[in-house]
């Protein structure tokens, strides 16, 4: 009887610990779920020339930008937004990547494939770098790319990295501009092969793109997308309707085609905006910047219509003086409830890689990153970097191509060599690595920016302790960004 009894009893417990099992495998299947539909997905806007003064929603008078004045109004506002360069192609790799551009060795805008001395003719993102669309790939997201590339010298070939090697399933891009203008353009690749005429205009065929790439995803997984629209850069084309509609209130026809250039591009995002809330508004991040700052107009011959407005903000693109890296900046995330609200601390595009990986839960790459994840600021409203944001763009059009970014103040330098300043230098190469690694920063200037965003008082003699103790963590970072910048060698 006994023995019968403690058989009962093991099977009693035996089945007691199964079930527990089965609960504990159930529990894990629901956490394994939850995890999964926390991911959100992830798109990131991005235009090419905007300036800093160029939405309504950051004090332009005249063009209408309601979609992404809305977009500013319910999520979160960035007024101290920086690029990772003044120019487009660095700028583009800083934010791929979540490390300055120098580290990659791109230092200036990327042109055509053509032999040049200074070995310009190499610069391409290289496969060793790793990039936002391949980490996400890691943790399960289908990733696209439409728009605007300009990260290769050989653009759509096989001698050197494009974007699919970067971790984009789908492609549809240009190198650099829409041509011949944003109207009806002839350069897009997708996927490698060449798309021939398209009509339209470059702002809704790409969103247009994107849409039908979501409408044919067959899966459940997240996605990221990047729209990275031509407009509004150079060569500059609008809907008629539109350059009427402004002509009554601008300087000329070219002004007029400027505005209505930046409102179809606004457009372009509030049709993209209405399906993502139709068809993923259940957790969809959407981040807007642009590349750098406003072109200068009549700088270069194609530059006519080039009316864009760096605000009360210091300098053009091309500049390290605020208007060529601090542009607008505006966070959504559809379908939770974040800080909404206006934030005035320092945020870079470079900290959109650590950001997306603590929201996807992937793994930073093992390597040197600027940026920092912002990911507190969506929870609390609250984010604080911990490292300033340091700049070295060496064709600057001012004389102080160095700038360092650190809490409220803003640091510059010149670089001198025997006395004389650095002349400008596309890029850093085996012929010219010891020349500029000679250079010494001097020539400084502080400034408060939360008092003075123009940049009207240096005061590197009225605020003397801040100023020393700024100067010498502005030497030590620009020290290290130098030491591990990327020196490109012609190999044959």
């Amino acid at each position: 009887m006994m023995n019968k009894l403690k058989y009962v009893l093991l099977i009693i417990l035996v089945i007691s610990i199964s079930c527990k099992s089965k609960q504990t495998s159930k529990s894990v299947d629901k956490i394994t779920i939850k995890e999964s539909v926390k991911q959100p997905n992830i798109i990131v806007l991005l235009c090419d020339d905007l300036g800093y003064g160029d939405l309504g929603s950051f004090g332009h008078p005249i063009i209408k930008t309601e979609n992404l004045d809305k977009l500013a109004s319910s999520g979160i506002k960035l007024t101290n937004f920086y690029s990772a360069a003044p120019v487009c192609s660095p700028s583009r790799v800083g934010l791929l990547t979540g490390r300055s551009p120098n580290r990659a060795g791109v230092y200036d805008f990327i042109p055509g494939h053509k032999k040049s001395e200074d070995n310009r003719d190499l610069v391409h993102l290289q496969a060793h770098e790793e990039t936002i669309p391949a980490m996400l790939k890691s943790v399960g997201y289908e990733t696209c790319l439409v728009g605007k590339w300009h990260c290769s010298s050989q653009f759509n070939s096989d001698k050197q990295p494009q974007p699919n090697d970067f971790g984009f399933d789908h492609w549809m891009a240009t190198h650099n501009n829409a041509s011949p203008s944003h109207k009806n353009p002839k350069n897009f690749i997708r996927n490698g092969v060449a798309v021939g005429e398209m009509e339209g205009f470059s702002s809704q065929i790409v969103v247009t793109e994107a849409i039908d790439w979501l409408n044919k995803k067959d899966t459940d997984k997240p996605f990221f997308l990047e729209v990275a629209f031509h407009e509004p850069h150079e060569s500059i084309a609008s809907p008629e309707d539109l350059v009427q509609k402004y002509l009554p209130q601008s300087k000329n026809r070219e002004q007029a085609e400027y505005f209505a250039n930046v409102e179809n591009m606004d457009i372009a995002v509030g049709r993209l905006i209405e399906y993502i809330e139709k068809n993923y508004g259940e957790s969809t991040l959407i981040v807007f910047s642009s590349d750098n700052g406003p072109e200068t107009l009549n700088r270069t011959p194609k530059s006519i219509h080039s009316y864009g407005s760096p605000g009360e903000l210091k300098g053009m693109k091309l500049w390290t003086n605020e208007a060529g890296f601090r542009v607008p900046g505006i966070v959504k995330w559809i379908g939770k409830e974040t800080y909404t609200g206006t934030f005035d601390k320092v945020v870079s595009a470079l900290d959109f890689l650590p950001t997306f990986a603590e929201l996807s839960g992937a793994k930073l790459p093992n390597r040197k990153l600027d940026g920092e994840s912002f990911n507190s600021l969506l929870n609390t409203g609250d984010f604080d970097r911990t490292t300033p944001l340091i700049w070295a763009f060496y064709d600057a059009l001012n004389e102080r191509r160095v700038a360092m970014r650190m809490g409220d103040w803003k640091i510059m330098g010149r670089l001198e060599v025997d006395d004389k300043t650095l002349p400008n230098i596309h890029n850093l190469y085996d012929g010219n690595e010891a020349f500029v690694k000679s250079a010494k920063l001097t020539d400084f200037q502080l400034f408060n920016m939360k008092e003075d965003q123009k940049e009207l008082q240096d005061l590197s003699l009225k605020e003397l302790e801040v100023f020393n103790e700024i100067k010498k963590e502005f030497e030590i970072q620009y020290k290290e960004l130098l030491d591990g910048s990327h020196v490109w060698v012609r190999e044959n």
